[in-house]
């Protein structure tokens, strides 16, 4: 099909059997883009599961929705990634006994020389290469932001009493997912460490896996959220859940199962950090709650087959679950 107007788009979608008319929802379409809305949001979780919807209201609610969640998420999430920088980061100064970023490569991130006794040559040589890959990522992240003229990193250059950036400097212009990289790089006893700071159940994290496995989850979702992607369906998801993973928010919920493929498990893990992170109870609650209104309001608005599909049918016993756990 070639370029189309929009009141050629809009003919296309009645002929695909999706009532749309008059000014509103021509607006609608407009608004929200064919391509981006429509195109977008006509399918759950990939291309070959598409939603039976009927009526471009259906297609709109759906964005709503989307939007409605991503606002909810917002804040919440920038919270938990500050909270867990900030903790970690104390972790590493202490741990590091400085404040500078070469000893902390040379104290708390693990290569060839302080790895686990029990360590093959293999594993050596592996830490070794991400303790190398983690240099230059940060390398590389101080001359972004150098170039860029930030000020936070612009200043420790250009001034003659300073010669290196310090590490809470470092971790002002991190990302998550250059959050989650640095975590997993950190020697066991750090990891444990700031796992037991975040009060981290850490029965089923032998490994002390989890700060940065969930860091890497929470990251997939963040990115969409900043982006403008789709997370209604968690299309963002990136990860297979290890087994402890899942083990500790069955534990801790005291959930059936977990498996990251639907928003509610994301829902689960943002409330379990804020848990960790002293978040009152009522906060967290109202949190929930309005994830229920803005998911109820979406399927009034919405047939009952795109419902079904979209709200999976245990969802409400699992925010119940998560609640009595707050």
């Amino acid at each position: 099909m070639g370029y189309k107007k929009t009141d050629a788009l809009m003919r296309h979608l009645r002929d695909s059997g999706i009532a749309i008319y008059g000014p509103k929802q021509k607006r609608q379409l407009i608004n929200t883009g064919y391509f981006h809305g429509y195109k977008g949001y006509r399918f759950f979780g990939n291309a070959n599961k598409r939603l039976p919807f009927t009526s471009y209201d259906e297609v709109y609610a759906t964005i709503q929705y989307d939007s409605d969640l991503k606002a909810l998420l917002y804040g919440k999430m920038m919270f938990i990634e500050t909270a867990v920088k900030n903790i970690a980061l104390e972790s590493i100064l202490v741990n590091a006994n400085s404040e500078s970023i070469q000893d902390m490569y040379d104290k708390v991130v693990s290569g060839y020389n302080n790895a686990p006794k029990s360590a093959t040559v293999e594993q050596r040589r592996k830490l070794q290469q991400n303790k190398l890959n983690l240099q230059n990522s940060i390398q590389s992240s101080l001359a972004n932001a150098y170039k860029k003229n930030n000020p936070r990193i612009t200043h420790f250059y250009n001034n003659v009493g300073y010669s290196d950036v310090p590490i809470w400097a470092l971790f002002e212009i991190m990302t998550m997912g250059d959050l989650g990289y640095l975590l997993s790089c950190l020697t066991y006893s750090v990891r444990d460490d700031i796992s037991k700071r975040l009060s981290i159940n850490v029965s089923c994290d032998t490994d002390r896996q989890l700060i940065y496995k969930y860091i890497y989850t929470l990251k997939d979702l963040r990115n969409a959220i900043a982006h403008n992607s789709v997370v209604f369906d968690t299309r963002f998801r990136n990860i297979d859940p290890t087994s402890a993973m899942k083990q500790c928010l069955k534990i801790e919920v005291g959930l059936p199962y977990v498996n990251f493929k639907t928003i509610g498990d994301y829902i689960i893990l943002m409330c379990y950090y804020m848990k960790l992170l002293r978040v009152s109870k009522t906060e967290i609650k109202l949190f929930i709650r309005e994830f229920e209104k803005i998911t109820e309001k979406y399927r009034q608005s919405v047939n009952s087959d795109v419902a079904a599909m979209v709200i999976h049918p245990d969802l409400n016993s699992r925010m119940n679950i998560l609640k009595n756990y707050i």
